[in-house]
């Protein structure tokens, strides 16, 4: 296997959407996503003492995995940020497992590759983001998402 790795997220992104050309995989991802979200809202209001400091610690333990992203795989920084959040409120953690029940059924069933999460876990999670951001503003509902925004898809760097 190659040791070649994306060098920063904005080279990662357009191979990330390649992994989700179909419509309803983006769909699913949107609902897995939107589901997410929800949870974090339900969880500031359920304990907001907690909840700003481990914002605070998954912002910064973000920025840190960022770096660790671009030469390893950073699922430990990810874990991390999971375990702060969980911390904060438990029911956090049933909102991951949505989104990633989502977005791997997604990929088994209709797109039919591996989730680049398991190769780039945060720079995925900024991804499916992104890609949610841009739905929410009503781009990435048909079609390739490639052909779309115009973007080129490139192997990682050696």
């Amino acid at each position: 296997m190659s040791d070649a790795r994306f060098s920063s997220f904005a080279e990662f992104f357009p191979y990330y959407l390649g992994e989700h050309r179909d419509p309803r995989c983006r769909a699913l991802h949107f609902v897995g996503t939107a589901g997410f979200f929800s949870m974090i809202g339900w969880a500031a209001w359920l304990e907001p003492a907690r909840f700003g400091p481990a914002l605070a610690g998954i912002l910064a333990l973000g920025v840190i995995g960022n770096v660790v992203e671009r030469r390893r795989n950073a699922a430990p920084v990810m874990f991390a940020m999971i375990a702060l959040g969980v911390w904060a409120q438990p029911w956090l953690l049933a909102g991951v497992v949505w989104a990633y029940a989502f977005a791997w059924i997604a990929h088994f069933k209709i797109e039919h590759n591996k989730p680049a999460t398991f190769i780039y876990p945060l720079w995925s999670l900024l991804g499916d983001f992104k890609m949610w951001s841009m739905m929410v503003s009503g781009k990435l509902w048909t079609g390739d998402p490639i052909q779309e925004l115009e973007l080129s898809v490139s192997a990682p760097d050696a």
